[in-house]
């Protein structure tokens, strides 16, 4: 990178990347938990992808009763304290709230569900679970992300002997490495970790799948086999000038960030985001953290079409990034680094009601935008080399097919859930998935 942003003080650091939404004080979630209405029909738990009973979590802390809520919670979440911090509330369950209906503003449900976990963290994670009868049968898990570590954990209470293979020298797949630290910290993902490793999981890490050892040979190894193991590597731009020193992918990048070691991070003055995702969001808003001078995204489409939520579009804004809409990426400028880069104006031709609108380029109206850094965030690609060794295993579009009942596979003995099965979606719902498969585990196994 030819341009590099100065470098800022820890301090400075600290407080860019500084937590978005505090921690109720035991006085203000009391007081936040009395204001439930404990509906009957709670619309905030059918809205919750893993069904949380949230009028009860929130029962518990108006009547001091932590444990009790920590116990609520984790019937459903394994990964509770990340989706408190991390998971899209304001589309979820306090987007379901009924308070939004009376005008009013809802619950802060993300907030005392933090409160109920930091407390049983705090607390020594103890144990609070009842295990069944030991099957003498075992499972192995390939990958330790929030669909892994779900699977597992309940696994390892329905009797069965765990075992995750991680390729990752830290676990915890997107939780450790890939959510934007002023939304949740690697120490949250190592604290779920932990307490999974303390029902009996045991996770190998280092462990490459088709290289350190082969998928055939954990086919063989265990009686039954979870796929957790999220999407690859970032999709790429195809255009000429995306081999310049300068240009990275996302998925890299926000690692990098995640590291918290602020100053090893390499970031450009001005910085383009290709892309308008929840990814992309994420990649701005550390760039311009990190000392970016000015961070653009650039979307061919326009603002009806961008897949990232409202909240994020605004946090982005709120610091300063400019958008690009209707933009194509025509050619990144530069001899050796990255020095603009050429787009082209786009416009979408609606064709009908049921139709998407036609994305087309308008004549000569290309422009040159003076970068020093281009991050790619249009999305990411699956293990596709690795997933189709595996015998009877049926793909489609991208992403493994498995019965929604059971989460079975093609392949009787392999299950598969999360970001493999649904191509991206919240960790929440790889959550669910990981759960859920667990269920279908079991009982493959024990007939």
């Amino acid at each position: 990178m030819k341009n590099l942003a100065p470098k800022l003080s820890l301090k400075e650091y600290e407080n860019n990347f500084a937590e978005l939404h505090p921690p109720f004080t035991p006085l203000t979630a009391k007081a936040e938990a009395e204001r439930c209405l404990y509906c009957y029909d709670s619309p905030c738990t059918k809205s919750c992808p893993t069904h949380i009973d949230i009028p009860a979590f929130i029962k518990k802390i108006s009547t001091d009763n932590l444990l009790g809520s920590a116990k609520t919670i984790l019937d459903s979440n394994w990964v509770a304290l990340t989706c408190a911090k991390a998971c899209p509330v304001e589309v979820l369950c306090e987007g379901a709230c009924v308070y939004n209906d009376k005008g009013e503003k809802p619950i802060e449900i993300g907030r005392l569900q933090r409160y109920a976990m930091d407390n049983y963290f705090r607390n020594s994670s103890p144990n609070i679970f009842t295990f069944s009868k030991k099957k003498n049968k075992s499972v192995g898990i390939i990958g330790s992300g929030p669909a892994g570590l779900a699977c597992s954990a309940e696994l390892t209470l329905l009797g069965y002997d765990v075992i995750i293979y991680e390729a990752n020298k830290i676990p915890g797949g997107l939780n450790t490495w890939g959510i934007a630290p002023y939304k949740t910290r690697r120490q949250d993902s190592l604290k779920e970790i932990k307490l999974i490793k303390s029902l009996g999981v045991k996770i190998k890490t280092g462990i490459k799948v088709g290289e350190t050892v082969s998928v055939e040979d954990i086919i063989k190894k265990h009686d039954a086999v979870f796929l957790g193991v999220g999407l690859g590597k970032s999709s790429e731009l195809e255009i000429p000038g995306e081999e310049l020193k300068g240009v990275y992918n996302a998925i890299n990048f926000i690692e990098k960030v995640k590291s918290e070691n602020w100053n090893s991070v390499k970031v450009g003055k001005r910085v383009a985001i290709i892309g308008a995702g929840n990814t992309s969001i994420d990649a701005a808003t550390e760039a311009k953290r990190l000392g970016a001078e000015q961070v653009y995204i650039i979307y061919r489409r326009d603002t009806s079409q961008m897949s990232a939520y409202d909240f994020e579009f605004l946090l982005a804004k709120k610091d300063e990034i400019l958008f690009y809409f209707n933009s194509a990426p025509k050619k990144i400028v530069g001899k050796k680094y990255v020095e603009g880069i050429e787009c082209i104006k786009t416009k979408l031709i609606s064709k009908g009601l049921k139709d998407k609108p036609k994305l087309t380029v308008i004549p000569k109206s290309e422009f040159i935008i003076p970068v020093d850094m281009v991050i790619k965030a249009i999305g990411q690609k699956s293990h596709n080399n690795f997933l189709n060794s595996i015998k009877e295993l049926k793909m489609r579009d991208g992403k493994v097919v498995v019965n929604k009942k059971n989460y079975q596979t093609g392949n009787a003995k392999v299950f598969a859930g999360g970001d493999c099965i649904n191509g991206g979606k919240e960790v929440v719902n790889a959550a669910y998935d990981g759960k859920m498969a667990a269920h279908g585990i079991d009982e493959y196994l024990s007939n």
